[in-house]
């Protein structure tokens, strides 16, 4: 059943895919609702569109081509956004991901919609220097030229600043997602102390901008020192993208003894949960859920020296930063997890959740989010008024 009440305001919520609401804003969603908006999702359908539905939230199907850079299916998804926010007659809109923030953006903007967008993450728009990427930026500057915006991480909204695509007044930095830390807790045998072998687990999509190239180099220069060792990745594959790993690569891997490869799975909790160390050598994210997770199940964790890495980790109290692209000091510090004590092990990734608590716990987010979107639903004016 519908929970809609028409004296409430309505605030649109807008994703690339279904998944993204599903697994990282179901608690913003709920807290909004507690603060009197009706909820609207718009999403693309996949396999977790009906389980949005069953909160009992109104959902829109568009269709995203979220790779592509067909400038005829950009026009129709911008005709398509048009259709559905005059169909709706959202009050507010809130917007993540790449597309929907700049189609769904300039048609907001057209259509005098308060809106705001949120930036997880810079990708490669702006890891890469083609036309495509250019020609996005300009796209960034345009529709995000009268709403504020949310950052996960100084460094991305620096990006931004530094090229001219917002003004300073427009930036909110909120650190990240948030994590349920009542969920992502660490259960009676986190410590793993009757475990004989020693695991460590990269998770992530399986595209080379995750520094999966890195990680297995890394494996290669310590495995052969230490049998009792095992090495996994979970992800699923991302084909079309120019960075993706292929099937045939995961094979090649898994037949060399170098990796156990787990697929992808919802539960990745318990995944965590058998893990002794969790790695990340991404070359840039905009704050890495896996890391929060990670940290926040008392996990100790090598990540790397870059934006929405390094902002989980202190380095030497609950885990290692290493440079980006560098498998052998990548390799380093998994040797130097190897060599501490399961206790040693226990005592950094305690230290970890400790940090997770009180820097990204997911009440301390939201609250952020609620502040912020409930003083532009007041205002009920664009940013642009004090912008001019």
């Amino acid at each position: 059943m519908m929970k809609e009440n028409h004296n409430k305001k309505t605030i649109a919520i807008c994703s690339n895919t279904s998944w993204f609401l599903y697994n990282f804003r179901v608690g913003l969603m709920r807290a909004l609702e507690q603060e009197g908006y009706n909820i609207v999702l718009i999403a693309p359908r996949d396999n977790y569109s009906d389980r949005l539905k069953e909160f009992g939230y109104r959902y829109y199907n568009i269709d995203i081509d979220n790779k592509g850079t067909n400038p005829i299916n950009d026009i129709k998804l911008s005709y398509n956004f048009c259709k559905l926010f005059k169909y709706i007659k959202p009050d507010i809109i809130l917007i993540f991901t790449i597309k929907p923030n700049i189609y769904g953006s300039i048609v907001s903007r057209m259509l005098n919609i308060p809106t705001i967008n949120v930036v997880t993450g810079l990708g490669t728009v702006f890891l890469n220097k083609n036309i495509s990427s250019k020609i996005a930026k300009l796209l960034y500057k345009i529709a995000f030229s009268k709403n504020y915006i949310i950052f996960e991480n100084n460094d991305d909204a620096n990006e931004f600043l530094k090229r001219r695509l917002i003004k300073k007044r427009q930036v909110v930095i909120v650190s990240g997602s948030g994590i349920n830390t009542e969920y992502f807790r660490p259960s009676s045998n986190s410590s793993r102390k009757d475990s004989k072998e020693l695991v460590f687990l990269l998770i992530a999509r399986l595209i080379k901008d995750k520094g999966i190239i890195e990680y297995i180099e890394a494996i290669k220069y310590i495995r052969h020192k230490y049998p009792n060792v095992k090495f996994k990745i979970l992800g699923s594959y991302y084909f079309g993208n120019p960075s993706s790993i292929s099937k045939e690569e995961i094979e090649s891997w898994v037949e060399q003894g170098l990796i156990e490869y787990l697929g992808y799975t919802d539960n990745v909790l318990e995944e965590i949960e058998k893990a002794d160390c969790i790695v990340l050598p991404s070359y840039r994210e905009g704050l890495s859920r896996v890391l929060l997770e990670a940290g926040s199940m008392v996990k100790p964790i090598i990540t790397t020296n870059v934006p929405g890495c390094r902002d989980v980790v202190d380095d030497g109290a609950n885990g290692y930063l290493v440079p980006p692209k560098d498998s052998q000091a990548l390799a380093l510090a998994m040797e130097k997890i190897i060599s501490l004590s399961p206790q040693e092990r226990r005592q950094m990734g305690i230290r970890g959740r400790l940090k997770i608590i009180k820097e990204f716990d997911e009440k301390i987010v939201i609250r952020e989010y609620l502040n912020l979107i409930n003083r532009v639903s007041k205002n009920n004016a664009l940013l642009n008024k004090s912008m001019v």
